[in-house]
């Protein structure tokens, strides 16, 4: 798998040098304040007040509440990913790796997302709304399928008639009730059991 790099975007919305200590200090004492009074009612003044900064400083790191935000959801989408890149280099074979890699974005979106429920608004935020962070991070989960797709066929593991393209595109479409926050949460409940009745449909599907 090639697919190792930082989620695409990740930086939307930041100002200033990428590794500066005050960036970070600003995204952790932002997410204490989100999880305490919540995204949607904090502005940039309240931040600004608890972390002790002015407004005129934080705007030096990022030019806006969504940007903190970014940087909170970001971080927690690359733990998702990373986890599944992780697993899905482990697994051997074409269809484990499908396996392993759907399976292991839902455990660990279910896992971080519904036990903060910061990192939950934040995400359906992210999701619904469209931001960098989320599609840098669908791209990220397609990018990573179109490998496993290649690899199939090419083991023929997978069927090779239909075109790349229209096989992931239809594959991201058909896992998205466990994989965007908000369809995943009326889910929660059937799973592993009905995520994995669909990834056995879809894996039919693929067979030559």
């Amino acid at each position: 798998m090639t697919t190792d790099h930082a989620l695409p975007d990740a930086a939307a919305g930041h100002r200033g040098p990428a590794d500066h200590a005050i960036r970070q200090q600003i995204i952790d004492a932002a997410d204490a304040h989100f999880g305490r009074f919540g995204y949607g009612k904090t502005t940039v003044a309240d931040l600004a007040k608890a972390i002790g900064f002015s407004k005129a400083y934080i705007y030096k790191f990022f030019d806006s509440k969504q940007a903190i935000g970014e940087a909170i959801c970001a971080q927690c989408l690359e733990k998702i990913m990373s986890a599944a890149l992780v697993s899905t280099a482990e697994a051997r074979t074409a269809t484990e790796k499908f396996r392993k890699l759907f399976s292991i974005i839902t455990l660990k979106s279910t896992e971080l997302l519904f036990q903060d429920r910061l990192l939950y608004d934040l995400a359906a935020n992210s999701a619904t709304e469209q931001w960098p962070s989320a599609l840098g991070y669908l791209a990220r989960v397609e990018e990573a399928l179109r490998e496993i797709i290649l690899l199939g066929r090419e083991t023929g593991e997978f069927e090779r008639k239909t075109p790349l393209d229209e096989t992931c595109s239809a594959i991201m479409l058909t896992m998205q009730p466990f994989m965007h926050p908000l369809l995943l949460e009326f889910n929660l409940d059937g799973l592993p059991e009905a995520q994995t009745r669909v990834i056995n449909l879809v894996l039919r599907s693929l067979a030559p």
